[in-house]
């Protein structure tokens, strides 16, 4: 399934940054959409200006709270697992509270609201799911701690879905972006490189869900490097 006009897109983590920006990015290409995040305000603020879209409150750390709201959504074609907190830190600045909460809505939500939904589409053999994972999760980075560990946690997830969903009608992909500039980037005090806006990041979201690719990572060069980077023995990657 590749059109989006007139389909049901369930975005999850849609109040800001990237979630905010696929929302709308959706809807000019004539989705049907459901917003969910925490904030409500904000989910009733941004349906509002938006053509078709329902807000639906969720609280992914909370598994009665994904149960309500998969039962208040009901029927959709997509989900989009956008939901993410980061902090910035490093393991000698250890905030034992902070990196659970990483580690919680990051990895743990997808893992209960997927554990809502991916047996009603196995049984009905359709669905299509994108993770939003993060270049971070390809190999440990430097304060890091809580955010990059639950990113590749996503990766392994979304990885080991594609092995198990072959020939089930159920499409999975996953989508890794680089650095976008947000409320949560907004913490970072070194320099992000190939920054980008939430704008053109779900621009390229949306071009990923209109194709069959599994995965997708931007933005290049930066992501080859990445990749090149996570490709490296140990002993050049890890020392110092």
């Amino acid at each position: 399934m590749t059109d989006l006009a007139g389909r049901t897109v369930w975005i999850i983590g849609a109040s800001e940054g990237l979630g905010r920006a696929l929302a709308q990015a959706l809807d000019v290409r004539g989705a049907r959409l459901v917003l969910s995040a925490r904030n409500q305000d904000r989910l009733a603020e941004l349906s509002a200006t938006l053509r078709d879209a329902s807000p639906v409150a969720i609280d992914v750390r909370d598994a009665d709270s994904v149960r309500e709201a998969v039962r208040a959504v009901g029927r959709f074609d997509r989900l989009v697992y956008c939901a993410g907190v980061y902090e910035p830190m490093k393991a000698t600045a250890w905030q034992a509270e902070a990196a659970v909460a990483m580690g919680d809505v990051n990895f743990l939500g997808a893992l209960r609201v997927l554990g809502e939904t991916i047996p009603a589409m196995v049984a009905e053999g359709r669905g299509d799911i994108t993770l939003i994972g993060s270049l971070s999760g390809y190999r440990g980075l430097p304060a890091a701690i809580g955010y990059g560990a639950s990113k590749a946690a996503l990766v392994s997830l979304a990885e080991t879905m594609r092995h198990d969903l072959k020939g089930s009608g159920v499409t999975i992909r996953l989508v890794n972006p680089g650095f976008i500039r947000t409320r949560l980037t907004d913490k970072n005090s070194f320099a992000m490189p190939m920054l980008m806006e939430p704008e053109a990041a779900a621009e390229k979201v949306v071009r990923a869900m209109m194709r069959r690719r599994f995965r997708t990572d931007f933005p290049a060069p930066f992501s080859w490097a990445i990749r090149a980077y996570a490709l490296l023995p140990d002993w050049i990657a890890l020392r110092g």
